[in-house]
């Protein structure tokens, strides 16, 4: 759209060059301090005293293998999936999902970046429930077939997915390269059919540019394991402390690792809190700086929209809290909340939310999101025709404070 110069890491080709449905928060948080923590309380034998409690569980079970009509046609395996997708369904959180042995791999594979499939970007929309396309990337199957942001999913391979959730979506939209999916899209009132061959597809992590004035410019599309090293080797290539400002657009980006996050708000933080985890029974866990400052101060804006969430929604919030920043766009996504992969024995998994995140002030922004300092909302024909108003927001704005003095903190 800017003719940004794309910055690539060697060892980045064959980690992102496989993106392809990034569903908001399927890569999102991941608590790796907690993983060993779940892992042994996740134990595979029945907890003692529930004995009675299962009882109807085994009942039903053993009615189906004896008595079902078609019960030969139905695989233990079947059964068991079946189960535990309710257990976990039964919980009513949109964030946490079981993925059976098919899909779990899958999109265990977001966290590296290592999946493939059609090569867009999409979102469940809180009010009616529908998983809808955010953004289709430049290259890719999706962009080549027709596809369009704002497109909503009603049939994948001739089954209705109205009902699905995120994570069945993916599973059945993901597959390997040079296989095919037919989608049927809703797209204002009328439905339309699209025939896709899945293709490994690659993305830049991290695109930057030297704007006006010396205002550089990073955007960041998801917090994955390299996103850390490509954010700082693209300040040094913009010119670092010789910068006027600095621009990091968060904007579409759907969250990432829990890691990254606190990695990339302690650029810009010297020392203090990043974030508050609430585990819930009154356990707390505070994240803070933790190192990784670059060593000066340049002043900053970070560019935010409907579809920045979690992972974005911590960093915004975290420098904005801290004055360290200044947001500029529009209220972001909402979503407070912490999850972890859990493996299972049968080759599935589950994705399980273990936390709520507060900002530094004690703010917690789920359903909410961030309100930025600066609103400003973007004209429809953006893309189109490069009128990209908050982009031109940030850049006034540093223009306006590029004598302003280093603050404090």
């Amino acid at each position: 759209m800017y003719g940004l110069q794309r910055f690539w890491e060697q060892r980045l080709y064959p980690v992102r060059n496989s993106l392809v449905i990034v569903l908001v928060f399927i890569s999102g948080f991941v608590l790796g301090s907690q993983r060993t923590l779940l892992m042994a309380q996740g134990t595979i034998s029945a907890p003692a005293g529930t004995e009675t409690e299962f009882e109807p569980f085994w009942q039903v079970f053993n009615l189906i293998q004896n008595s079902y009509l078609d019960r030969d046609s139905i695989s233990t395996e079947q059964l068991v999936d079946g189960a535990i997708g309710g257990m976990v369904d039964s919980l009513g959180d949109q964030f946490s999902g079981y993925m059976d042995s098919e899909t779990f791999p899958l999109l265990n594979n977001d966290l590296s970046g290592e999946v493939e499939g059609i090569g867009a970007e999409v979102i469940a929309d809180v009010d009616t429930d529908e998983i809808r396309i955010v953004n289709v990337l430049d290259g890719s199957p999706a962009k080549a077939a027709g596809l369009q942001a704002g497109d909503v999913f009603v049939r994948v391979n001739g089954e209705d997915v109205s009902k699905l959730s995120q994570l069945e979506l993916v599973g059945k939209v993901r597959g390997p390269e040079g296989s095919t999916v037919t989608l049927t899209m809703r797209r204002d009132e009328a439905l339309i059919e699209f025939t896709i061959i899945r293709a490994k597809i690659m993305v830049a992590t991290v695109e930057y540019q030297k704007l006006e004035n010396e205002i550089g410019y990073i955007k960041l599309r998801d917090f994955n394991e390299q996103a850390l090293d490509q954010v700082k080797q693209a300040i040094g290539a913009l010119g670092g402390e010789s910068l006027s400002g600095l621009i990091l657009d968060l904007r579409g980006n759907p969250g990432g690792l829990l890691s990254t996050a606190i990695d990339i708000s302690s650029l810009f933080l010297e020392e203090g809190t990043v974030l508050v985890e609430d585990f819930g029974n009154e356990r707390e866990q505070t994240y803070t700086a933790n190192g990784e400052y670059i060593g000066y101060y340049v002043p900053l804006t970070i560019l935010v929209d409907e579809n920045s969430a979690s992972a974005s929604e911590l960093v915004a919030g975290a420098l904005q809290d801290q004055g360290l920043a200044t947001i500029i766009g529009a209220q972001t996504f909402g979503k407070g909340t912490v999850q972890t992969w859990q493996p299972l024995v049968n080759g599935g998994g589950v994705r399980l939310t273990i936390a709520r995140w507060l900002t530094p002030n004690g703010k917690w922004i789920h359903e909410n999101g961030i309100t930025p300092d600066v609103i400003v909302e973007q004209a429809d024909e953006a893309d189109e025709g490069g009128n990209d108003l908050q982009l031109r927001a940030a850049i006034d704005y540093l223009k306006s404070h590029a004598s302003e003095s280093v603050p404090a903190g």
